[in-house]
């Protein structure tokens, strides 16, 4: 079997996750991911991300469904699915007496296939602390340790929780260009972020969770043209909304005014913007303050979020993801990624 022409590595059919006390922390998820493809889950927290990985790592077996992860079900087959995987947890347990080239160097002896410590230290740029106390690490510095243990044993496919939380700015781009790299090299890279430019510039193809299900799925582009682009203005002195040429022949599906202030919303931006600009040569006025843009992914993803619970605006509250389609190719659905 294939997704998006890649031979399929992770393979999810109606995934449940169930703690005690019946709370279902993943309620029937199905999603794949083909060889050689970044794909990100993405969520606000407590939506189902971490619990997801958790059975996808082996470390848990569902309630229900099934997972397949290189052919095996990574619970029941785990040592035929260890050895080919690297997982990078939210929060490493390092001994912190060791220095980090004592930390490397026992976790090779623990690892099939073990690259050299000091290459791994090389691919995360942690070659001149390799000396240092773990406890003296900060707390990027520690990520990075984190992901030099992950890539140790040459991994096929790399589970990367949270894997730049704590970085700076310049951390977090090496970690990037890292694991870019590594996916051009075939790895299929499972990733979850709380960081939405991470997804955007990584992701092949992301899914949005929303109370253990999901409510979205797609390329970035997919997802994000799913919700309206905005151009805003000020209007000219001596004009009103009324002077404008009709909204609705501009492809305009929602506005509104503050004061001077016009905000639109659109489907088809550049109908939208060409239409408008036309307008303001013919009228020899200036638009002040002109801004025009396409949706990011935070913007889809909170509009999602609030869809997916049934809130209209404000802060995402209680509900259940609603079925929905997008012509641009994302899906927006309940339960099931297809």
């Amino acid at each position: 079997m294939k997704t998006n022409g890649h031979e399929r590595v992770i393979d999810v059919t109606d995934l449940r996750r169930v703690y005690g006390g019946g709370f279902e922390a993943v309620r029937g998820i199905t999603f794949s991911v083909g060889q050689g493809e970044l794909f990100a889950l993405l969520g606000t927290n407590g939506a189902g991300k971490t619990s997801t990985v958790e059975v996808l790592e082996g470390l848990a077996a569902p309630a229900g469904g099934q997972v397949r992860v290189l052919g095996h079900d990574p619970y029941g087959e785990r040592a035929a699915v260890r050895p080919r995987i690297g997982v990078m947890l939210q929060e490493g347990g390092f001994p912190s007496e060791l220095t980090v080239a004592e930390t490397v160097r026992m976790w090779a002896g623990c690892t099939s296939g073990a690259r050299p410590a000091q290459e791994a230290l090389e691919l995360v740029g942690l070659v001149k602390r390799s000396g240092v106390r773990v406890k003296q690490l900060s707390g990027g510095e520690k990520r990075r340790l984190d992901l030099a243990l992950a890539l140790l044993g040459r991994p096929e496919v790399l589970f990367l929780d949270e894997p730049t939380t704590g970085l700076d700015a310049e951390g977090r781009q090496g970690t990037w260009e890292l694991v870019r790299e590594l996916r051009d090299q075939g790895t299929t890279v499972l990733l979850t972020t709380h960081y939405l430019e991470e997804a955007e510039d990584l992701a092949d193809r992301l899914a949005i969770l929303h109370e253990g299900r999901i409510a979205a799925t797609g390329t970035p582009a997919e997802v994000t043209a799913a919700q309206p682009s905005r151009i805003s203005f000020e209007l000219p002195e001596g004009y009103f909304p009324g002077d404008l040429p009709p909204l609705a022949e501009l492809g305009v599906t929602g506005h509104e005014t503050t004061g001077r202030t016009v905000r639109l919303r659109t489907n088809e931006l550049q109908r939208t913007a060409t239409g408008l600009l036309v307008w303001a040569e013919r009228a020899r006025v200036e638009l002040r303050g002109l801004d025009v843009r396409s949706a990011s992914l935070e913007e889809a993803f909170l509009q999602i979020a609030r869809e997916a619970s049934g809130v209209t605006g404000g802060s995402v509250g209680d509900g259940r993801p609603e079925m929905a389609a997008s012509a641009s190719g994302a899906k927006v659905e309940r339960g099931t990624t297809k």
